[in-house]
């Protein structure tokens, strides 16, 4: 059964899911971040088919969010490491932590923490916040029409905006 395409969907949040939204595929950016490069250390902290991995590799680096280069002690072999676009996914995957680190956690108690390499200190949670730094909620903020919008995008922002904040 093939999943339903958001590739012509004018959501940025839908667009992104079209490229990244497979499970397997974030997994694969989590493991880049945490020093993976080679197949068979996907395959062996993920746990997941050769052919999957394979899918999922060749796909990530077709969107450009990873690439293959030459690994020093093989230059035969080749690695697998995040391209700028791939490593923009980071505070994507930190968020997520964060929100399973509360939400999904075994007794509440998150399975690994992150801290700053130079302090020592724990690193904050991932907030959207106001130009003063003050914490925003979905309530706090509304939509207008960005450079993309098309047609119909100022009516479907309208009736968020007004579903959500009130707004007349």
């Amino acid at each position: 059964m093939k999943r339903k395409s958001f590739a012509e969907m004018n959501c940025s949040i839908a667009r992104a899911l079209e490229e990244i939204g497979e499970w397997w595929s974030l997994l694969i950016v989590r493991e880049c971040t945490q020093g993976s490069v080679r197949f068979d250390e996907f395959q062996n902290r993920l746990g997941i088919a050769r052919n999957i991995l394979t899918a999922r590799l060749e796909r990530l680096i077709e969107l450009g969010v990873v690439e293959r280069f030459a690994l020093d002690d093989q230059p035969k072999v080749g690695g697998y490491r995040l391209t700028p676009k791939g490593e923009a996914l980071y505070p994507v995957l930190i968020a997520l932590m964060q929100w399973g680190d509360r939400w999904t956690a075994c007794g509440k108690k998150p399975p690994t923490l992150l801290v700053n390499d130079a302090t020592g200190a724990p690193v904050q949670a991932i907030v959207v916040r106001d130009e003063s730094g003050a914490p925003l909620s979905f309530r706090d903020v509304r939509f207008l029409p960005g450079p993309g919008a098309t047609s119909t995008t100022p009516s479907f922002i309208e009736g968020r905006n007004q579903r959500v904040l009130g707004h007349k």
